[in-house]
């Protein structure tokens, strides 16, 4: 069984979301580590990434309405299995914004076993207090419907369809 979205910009500072899904850790971690698989169900051409410490994944979007915007993030964290953190900049509704001297927010996914083999996967960004105002306030509004999206509706989508 699939969880209703509990995520909300309650705070200025992060989002907080989590949803629990049927598949096995194994299989959720997978959806997240690989790219081809990340890319399907993000909606970004990860052709030729690789997802380890260190490592900048980039790829333009797939998403119908969002193909003039660029997936990059740099891999902060993987503990296999269990934990993912990436650094990117938040949403923004311009594609040519540059946003090369805008701090990075940080996007940690944690994986839980539940008792009926399913899993419990935790999705927290963090950092929008280092954003000015205004694009504080559309990072938060923007990444949160993002992210209902892409927990919600996306990723078990994909989890279904994809065994």
């Amino acid at each position: 069984m699939i969880s209703p979205p509990t995520n909300s910009p309650r705070t200025t500072d992060r989002i907080e979301d989590q949803v629990r899904l049927p598949q096995s850790p194994a299989r959720v971690w997978r959806a997240l580590t690989n790219p081809a698989e990340l890319g399907a169900w993000f909606g970004a051409d990860l052709t030729g990434a690789t997802i380890a410490p260190g490592s900048r994944v980039t790829g333009r979007f797939t998403i119908p309405g969002h193909e003039a915007f660029t997936f990059d993030v740099t891999i902060e964290e993987m503990e296999p299995g269990r934990r993912l953190a990436w650094r990117w900049h938040p949403g923004t509704s311009d594609p040519n914004a540059d946003l090369s001297a805008e701090p990075r927010t940080l996007v940690t996914f944690t994986l839980e076993g539940t008792s009926d083999g399913g899993t419990l996967l935790r999705v927290v960004e963090s950092g929008f207090e280092k954003l000015g105002d205004a694009r504080r306030t559309a990072a938060l509004l923007g990444n949160t419907r993002g992210w209902t999206a892409q927990l919600h509706e996306r990723l078990p989508g994909y989890l279904a369809s994809a065994g």
